[in-house]
């Protein structure tokens, strides 16, 4: 199976190469820190991802943005904790200080730390695994159970996506948008693979969007591409508290990943179907997308989702240089039927979901989570999802075999479509209504 190629031949078809192209490798060579005694369990084992540290692209791509000195520095402070409580500080702070770093990286503040391009996400992904690396593998001189280093994990990766630190302003003065992009992945076929939904996340998170109905407050974070987290809330755990009434409730969130080449699209409808293509833990999973228990919800499950994006004034204005479409595309089985059927205008009553708009991997379901919640809690905004165009290497570094993690066309795509990103959000928040 090709690498950018996810969905099944009849889907293929339809929906294009939604591409999942985007870079990452890098390795880490984390000793035991000097001095601290073995106590407790054994250190859990390096998950997949973290096994792709040892790369020689994750190392270049950490050796030429500066991030090679995040796990080493977080190894040395780990070693020196005395306890839980100053384990769990520490984890806390050197998180968000890393989402900060790549943000304040990608908008030009402090240093380059290297000659990779400041929009690069990659820098932040294989940092951040270098910290959940130094975390499996710490052995302190307190007693640590399998139980309380998992939350301190779960703290690293809520605290390096940014998920923690969603600072919507209140009042009538700032729209309030809220944004989420996803990790690099596909990383075995080609570990140089960037995410430019991740990009535009540290480019636009904090920033203020001019639009025709007044300034927009731009708050973004980044999802991890594993079933399993989704399957245990992520989602809903961090949209939640932005969803509910209060004066810091969103005016607009849109859900972004990469999609087809050479455009983006606005997705109609989203499905309740996982297909099950590998994540970036290696995992596969065929099933109906799980609910977490405990957060508002549609009873009985629907299976398909509607966006309330402002699609038509989206696709009619002149954003970028990317044609932008409505995607209205669907696969089900109808009521009453047995086999898959692709529907070019959208599901037919009491159909099951088998594939949305934006197919039936973790860019549907993420668009299918955030739209159910919104209903869920009866948030009256815009809100749905919306695909990239596929980021892409110039001719000639096509190949991982050339080892060149970057070049001049692939850095211009990326900030072109990170720009027009900008221009959609300023269209959606401008137009005010639904379509």
């Amino acid at each position: 199976m090709r690498p950018d190629n996810f969905l099944p031949i009849s889907r293929r078809a339809r929906l294009g190469t939604l591409g999942v192209t985007l870079l990452a490798c890098v390795p880490l060579a984390l000793a035991a820190p000097a001095g601290a005694a073995p106590a407790g369990p054994a250190a859990p084992a390096l998950t997949v991802e973290e096994q792709r540290l040892t790369g020689a692209v994750p190392r270049e791509i950490l050796r030429r943005s500066g991030f090679d000195d995040v796990a080493p520095g977080f190894a040395r402070a780990l070693a020196r904790t005395r306890g839980p409580a100053q384990a769990e500080r520490l984890v806390t702070d050197d998180g968000r200080r890393l989402w900060r770093r790549a943000v304040d990286r990608a908008q030009g503040r402090g240093p380059a730390g290297g000659d990779l391009s400041r929009d690069d996400d990659r820098p932040l992904y294989w940092a951040r695994l270098g910290m959940t690396r130094a975390l499996r593998e710490w052995r302190p001189a307190f007693a640590l159970d399998e139980r309380a280093r998992a939350a301190l994990l779960a703290k690293a990766e809520r605290t390096t996506r940014g998920q923690d630190a969603i600072a919507l302003p209140a009042g009538n003065a700032v729209k309030r948008v809220l944004i989420t992009g996803f990790d690099p992945f596909q990383l075995d076929a080609d570990a140089r693979r960037s995410n430019p939904s991740g990009a535009a996340a540290l480019a636009l998170d904090g920033t203020t969007v001019e639009t025709p109905a007044g300034p927009a407050r731009v708050e973004a974070v980044v999802f991890p591409v594993r079933w399993a987290d989704f399957a245990d809330g992520t989602v809903e755990r961090t949209l939640l508290p932005h969803f509910r009434p209060g004066p810091r409730r969103v005016d607009l969130f849109t859900t972004i990943s990469q999609g087809r080449p050479g455009r983006f699209d606005v997705e109609r409808t989203n499905g309740a179907w996982r297909g099950g293509y590998p994540d970036n833990a290696n995992v596969s999973r065929t099933e109906t997308v799980p609910v977490p228990p405990g957060v508002p919800t549609v009873t009985p499950q629907p299976q398909w989702t509607t966006t309330s994006l402002p699609y038509g004034a989206i696709t009619a204005a002149r954003t970028g240089p990317f044609p932008v479409l409505d995607n209205t595309a669907v696969t089900e089985i109808p009521a009453g039927g047995t086999q898959e059927v692709d529907r070019p205008d959208g599901p037919t009553p009491g159909s099951t979901a088998r594939a949305g708009g934006g197919g039936d991997y973790l860019s549907n379901e993420i668009a299918y989570r955030a739209t159910l919640l919104r209903d869920a809690v009866r948030l009256k905004v815009p809100g749905g999802h919306l695909h990239t165009p596929v980021l892409r290497f110039g001719q000639g570094n096509t190949d991982p075999a050339t080892g060149q993690v970057t070049d001049p066309e692939f850095v211009r795509e990326r900030l072109a479509i990170t720009a027009q990103i900008r221009s959609v959000i300023a269209v959606a928040v401008g137009s005010g209504t639904r379509s």
